[in-house]
């Protein structure tokens, strides 16, 4: 015979009010904490975003004569060692006839997440917006002609979605820089070049200026809550320049988000800085989620659907819509954001895969969102079954391996005044008792109403 039900024993070690999580002052920031976290609010709250790498290395789609190459395709112009006037000839080729952003912005908004941040320029220098800085954006220089940044901006505000811009601080296109023959010879190793793309010295400040007058232009025409900076691993690139653009963009909008990679700060792909002082409000690890918690610091992992961030025809390496769910889960137990990363066609549509994952998102996110949302960093270590998630005198446990004998022991303290159910059945009760080994024993029933993850809610009386 099968057992009607399973037990879940759940650990409540701390009291919620115990949970405040602090946030330090930044040598770059004089701001009260209370002004900080205000600022910060609205980005710790959402949780969940959409990175959106598009450019003109949509066109050779990772292919270019003939070759295919294993880097990702936003880095076509270095792995393939293309000059920069042949790489410009791609603009005549791109024509996003197909660019839909209300779509964008309702496949997002449907998936869950609360913002976007869309490459403005990536490190090849192509603007995807009307700059009257330079010729080579997408107004001026290809068959579409159009501002592909003001429509999706527009969008966002209609949706209730905060609109966001990537800025590539690193700039192939412009005629102060320049690769090093080794990083060019080398483009295809682990580095990337990184560390090796160089700067006329005497063109350093006009760069700069030429800089600023982009960022200007972005956040006044086009109101940004976050921008989300890149390309600082450069030698020519110092911690002071990043204070000082920090503080330019700041001057221009006060209450925008701005990330650690405007500065030297960050630690590698890790993304976490390497001690205080340094300029940003967020920490940005890559393709990799912190391994624990991290009090007191706001951070962001960026990750791909598949190996690449610009879109490659042939890159089918996806991940599938489990990982990326249980991804999101274990990223908000832990306090962080996710920036899940799309890379569109450049017809301007969503390869097919990436929709059907945002949907397979959608559908767990309409029932279970609430667990995500507006919450903060689990106050228990992870448990080999799942996540814990907290929200005021809410515990969220995201039960990834749904118990077949019911017995999950973890020591806990506070066993009374606690109502449990499912988000799947929040109007039925479950049975609540203190369990033998200590804790909170929920009685569940047989079957896991989601395969991907069912979230029990602990709910205790407000002291």
């Amino acid at each position: 015979m099968r057992r009607a039900s399973s037990v879940l024993v759940v650990t409540v070690g701390l009291t919620l009010a115990s949970l405040a999580t602090p946030t330090s002052a930044r040598a770059d920031n004089p701001e009260t904490k209370a002004a900080h976290d205000a600022r910060m609010k609205w980005w710790r709250d959402a949780r969940f975003g959409m990175f959106i790498h598009w450019g003109l290395y949509a066109v050779p789609a990772g292919e270019y004569r003939g070759k295919r190459y294993s880097g990702i395709g936003e880095w076509i112009m270095a792995y393939a060692d293309i000059p920069r006037n042949e790489y410009a000839q791609l603009a005549k080729h791109f024509n996003p006839t197909k660019y839909d952003p209300e779509k964008w912005v309702r496949l997002a908004k449907q998936a869950g997440m609360k913002y976007i941040v869309i490459t403005s320029k990536h490190h090849d220098g192509f603007c995807l917006f009307d700059t009257k800085t330079t010729d080579y954006n997408v107004v001026r220089a290809t068959p579409y002609g159009k501002d592909l940044l003001k429509p999706l901006s527009e969008a966002c505000k209609k949706a209730g979605l905060k609109f966001c811009v990537y800025y590539s601080i690193l700039d192939w296109h412009h005629p102060s820089q320049y690769i090093d023959p080794d990083a060019r010879r080398n483009a295809q190793d682990a580095t990337h070049g990184h560390g090796k793309d160089r700067i006329h010295t005497e063109q350093k400040a006009e760069y700069i200026r030429y800089m600023k007058t982009q960022l200007k232009e972005l956040i006044t025409q086009y109101d940004p809550a976050v921008l989300w900076f890149d390309g600082e691993w450069q030698d020519w690139w110092t911690e002071d320049d990043g204070k000082d653009l920090y503080r330019y963009v700041r001057s221009l909008k006060p209450d925008i988000i701005v990330n650690n990679r405007v500065g030297k700060g960050r630690k590698g792909m890790e993304g976490l800085n390497k001690g205080a002082g340094y300029a940003g409000d967020f920490g940005t690890p890559e393709q990799q989620i912190p391994a624990t918690g991290l009090p007191g610091v706001d951070w962001e992992s960026c990750m791909t659907m598949n190996d690449t961030w610009g879109y490659k025809s042939f890159d089918h390496h996806w991940k599938s819509t489990k990982t990326l769910v249980r991804n999101l889960i274990d990223i908000a137990s832990k306090g962080g954001n996710y920036l899940l990363n799309v890379g569109p066609m450049p017809t301007g549509e969503l390869p097919e895969a990436i929709v059907e994952r945002l949907e397979g998102i959608g559908r767990w996110m309409k029932v279970n969102g609430e667990a995500i949302h507006g919450t903060q960093a689990s106050p228990f270590p992870a448990p080999a079954w799942g996540r814990y998630t907290r929200k005021k005198n809410r515990i969220y446990a995201e039960v990834f391996d749904w118990p077949p004998d019911g017995n999950l022991h973890i020591p806990a303290t506070e066993t009374t005044h606690a109502r449990a159910y499912l988000l799947a059945d929040r109007h039925h009760n479950l049975k609540v008792e203190a369990a033998p080994a200590g804790g909170l024993a929920i009685h569940l029933p047989r079957h896991a109403p989601d395969p991907i993850a069912s979230v029990v809610v602990l709910e205790f009386a407000p002291r």
